[in-house]
Order: C-alpha cells, then structure tokens, then sequence
C-alpha cells in the first residue's frame, strides 16, 4: 500500500489521480489532500477516501465558514490548516510515501523542494518546479534517489524512482529510457498537439478571446494549462523541464508537432534507433505509471485502438507565430534565473488575458518584456528559495505594467 498527498487535489491532474486510487484502492491510499480554494469539492473527496490531513493554501478562507468543515473533517485523527505552511506540513507527515504535486504556478516549487527534503517521493505534476527551480530541486531528488538505494527500497534495476515526472511527454520519455544509456542518446523529441490555433499566423492572432484560447483539441486540462499551450509557452517549460530531469542539453531537446497527440514523446538513439510513447490521450495513464513504478497496473483507461487511429502528422513548431517557445528555450539556455522570471511574467500575462485585461499576442510581449529588463540588469546564479522568491516577487510586479 502506497500511501500519497495530492496536493492540488480539485484540479485536471489531482481529480484524475484521486480517480487513479479509486481503481486501486488495494494499491494506493489518499492520506492528505490539499487545494488552494475550493474547498467544497476537497471536503467531498475527502469524504469519499477517509481522509483526515486537509490544507487549504488561501490563508484568507481561515475566516470563512467553510474553517469549522474543514476543522470537523479533521477531527481528532488528522491536521488542518490554511496558508502554505499548512499544505508543506502535509508532504512532512511520517506516514506519507509519495506526494503528488498538482499545484498549479511558482507556487508548487516550496512544496516539491519540501517533499524531497523529507525523502519522500515527488510525483510532480508541477511544470514550475522544474523551471523555476530545477537547480535546486535536482540534486535533492539525487539525494533521496542514493536514500532509497541504501535502504533497499529503490528498483533493482531502472532509476531509484525519486522523482517521478507526471507530464505525458516526461513520462513518456522516462519510459524510453529504461534500461537505456544516456550516453547513447542523441535526441529527445518532445511533441506538441500544436494547440487550437495550430497553421496560423500572428496576424490571425489578433483579437483572440480567452474562450477562443481554452479549446484544446485533444486534451482536457485547467484554464492557465491551456492557454500555454495554446501559447505554445507549455512546450517550452517542458523543454526546460527535460533537460534538468534527463541531464540533456538544449541543443539535443527537439519539439515536433504531432497533431493527434498519439505519440506522447520520443527518444532517439546514436544508432538511429527512435523509441516512440504511444496511448490514450488520458493523464490517468502517467499519474498511474508515476504512482506505480516499476509495475505497471491494469489500465485506468481504454488502451488505443490501433484499428482506429489513422494516419499520424508531424510538422516543425511555428517559433515566429508562436514566440514563447523561442523565449521559453532561450531562458533555459541562458539559465539561472533567467526562467524564474520568465515564468513569473507568464503566469501575469496569462492571468491578466483570462481576466480579459490583456491581449493574447500581448502574452508573449509582455513576458519579453521582463526577460529583457532582467538580462539588462544581471542574471543570478541559482542558490535558494528565498532568492528566487525575490525574484518572482520583481518581475510580476514588472509585468503588471507590462500588461498590454
């Protein structure tokens, strides 16, 4: 029995974990959940699954009423809490095995950092952790990794399992490269869908609408999720990601459009030999192979029907249409803290077009922007949380006057 906090537990990827553990309730057992609003829906889940340790990460809703159905929820078995002290406090409870970090933003980067700082495992389902802070969240996740080893709880064969990526691109690519030498590698190739504004030009792009914005083709996934991908912002964050969990340089992490999104990534090999992730478009099947590693459980979805699929595309991604992914790869190049900042600006500019108080073309101006003013005066060496806190702090305040 595994037992996991899902933190983030009301959104895309916590509602299809915790759907994940409804189809192994003799593998798997929610012992924490923790959202940051929306409490209601955390409270019906943790009726569901017994489930005493709740955090809500709005200090603000503490004076709510919903505090006392919190508090009765907990009773005298588990803690509770608002603010984010309340949600890390989960990932450091002695009974916790994984933590699944499904918050959404910059945000999720204390509570990964926490999690492998208490030697748990990080199923990490948060880009920014990686992004904002893979320098330092990597070598925590290759201490744990040598912990597990020593204790003899890590796979005899394979990665100690440390941090398990839930992306299905990383996921993916995690897959390919077991029982594989990284020196043997010559490329990842991570795919993209393209998004809902896939052959288009800038100047279609003029007076789109976030409604227009959160159609995603293939995928099911939350608001600021979609819009990066529509950005193609998201597949930058994953190239970012990508080269911190498989020690890759940039120039060996590719993204090709794959429209039907069948292909979840590939890995291709100095003998020219490509391994290529196939299945579902459903993020139950990562969460589940993060949760379960190195088994693999019976599917939590219809496998695909190769009968049925059809012919696959693919097609270099649009950097000029789409200039995130340029700014994204040039941020992980350049690095630092060159990505905090980037990030920071995206998620104001992205926050600030869903609240319609911004343009979708002005995303990518805007987080330009920021990157330039941060370069101008200096990129830092990555050292600490607290840095990169400042840091975060500054260029969302420089991005709200960015804003166009």
């Amino acid at each position: 029995m595994r037992r996991i906090v899902v933190l983030g537990s009301t959104g895309s990827i916590g509602t299809q974990t915790v759907d994940v553990v409804r189809q192994h309730p003799d593998e798997l057992e929610i012992v924490g959940l923790a959202v940051n609003t929306r409490v209601a829906d955390m409270l019906e889940q943790a009726r569901a699954h017994n489930v005493h340790n709740l955090a809500v990460g709005d200090e603000r809703l503490a004076a709510d009423a919903v505090a006392a159905d919190v508090r009765e929820q907990a009773g005298s078995q588990g803690i509770w809490g608002f603010g984010m002290d309340a949600v890390v406090n989960l990932v450091r409870l002695p009974e916790v095995d994984v933590v699944v970090n499904a918050l959404v933003g910059a945000a999720g980067l204390r509570a990964s950092y926490e999690t492998l700082a208490a030697g748990k495992v990080l199923a990490l389902a948060n880009k920014e952790s990686l992004v904002v802070g893979g320098d330092l969240i990597m070598p925590l996740a290759a201490q744990v990794d040598a912990q597990r080893r020593q204790a003899g709880v890590a796979p005899k064969v394979g990665p100690a399992g440390a941090l398990m990526p839930i992306d299905s691109e990383h996921g993916a690519i995690y897959q390919c490269l077991l029982g594989e030498s990284e020196r043997e590698v010559s490329r990842l190739w991570v795919t993209a869908s393209g998004g809902p504004f896939r052959g288009r030009k800038r100047t279609d792009l003029e007076g789109i609408t976030p409604a227009q914005a959160l159609k995603h083709p293939t995928w099911n996934m939350g608001a600021k999720i979609s819009i990066d991908s529509s950005t193609l912002m998201n597949k930058g964050l994953e190239v970012i990601e990508a080269h911190h969990l498989f020690n890759m340089p940039y120039d060996k992490i590719s993204v090709v459009v794959q429209p039907q999104s069948a292909i979840h990534s590939m890995v291709e090999f100095t003998d020219g030999s490509v391994k290529a992730h196939l299945g579902t478009t459903d993020m139950r099947i990562p969460i589940q192979f993060a949760l379960s590693y190195p088994a693999r459980w019976a599917a939590p979805v219809e496998p695909l029907d190769f009968t049925k699929l059809g012919s696959l595309e693919f097609a270099p991604a649009d950097t000029d249409t789409f200039r995130c992914l340029a700014l994204a790869r040039h941020a992980g190049t350049v690095g630092g803290t060159l990505p905090c900042v980037m990030n920071a600006a995206n998620e104001v500019a992205v926050a600030a077009f869903l609240a319609e108080q911004g343009s979708y073309l002005g995303i990518a101006e805007c987080v330009e922007a920021v990157m330039d003013a941060h370069e101008r005066e200096g990129v830092q060496r990555v050292e600490s949380l607290e840095q990169l806190q400042e840091l975060d702090a500054w260029a969302r305040e420089t991005a709200r006057k960015s804003v166009r």
